[in-house]
């Protein structure tokens, strides 16, 4: 089952005050590295990674890997991650991932988290990225990982 329809253009920025989202790549490896590897309890501590393999220690060409298989599935429309940058840095503050429910219950899981020392950030991340899906993406029900 197809996850967008075909007529569908994945938005490629999002811009808020607080941060900015594009769709992650292996550019920003050395940076997605250092916001998560620096950042693992607070991200553990995260609604919905909660019991999830990951984040677990690895190298820098693990991650390479990784955030290549990500711009795969963006590029095939299989999945969209999208990296956190700070707006007046762009430094790598966080991470969103918009995948299909494996559940079956809704459209899309979602999942995102923000590095520790960004902390406060990780409501507003939740909030901007739940009114950015209603507007501007084709799902009728979302799954989004939230504080209980």
């Amino acid at each position: 089952m197809q996850f967008v329809p075909d007529d569908f253009a994945p938005p490629t920025r999002l811009l808020s005050e607080r941060f900015v989202l594009k769709p992650l790549g292996p550019e920003h490896n050395e940076g997605d590295h250092k916001a998560w590897s620096s950042s693992i309890e607070h991200i553990r501590a995260t609604p919905g990674y909660e019991g999830r393999s990951w984040p677990r220690e690895m190298t820098l060409e693990e991650n390479r890997c990784d955030l290549e298989r990500h711009a795969d599935d963006f590029a095939g429309r299989t999945g969209f991650t999208y990296t956190v940058l700070d707006p007046t840095s762009s430094e790598v503050i966080g991470c969103v991932y918009i995948y299909p429910d494996e559940e079956g219950g809704c459209d899309a899981a979602v999942h995102s988290w923000v590095r520790a020392s960004c902390a406060e950030l990780d409501i507003a991340l939740r909030e901007t990225v739940s009114r950015w899906l209603l507007e501007a993406w084709p799902f009728e029900r979302v799954a989004y990982a939230a504080a209980g």
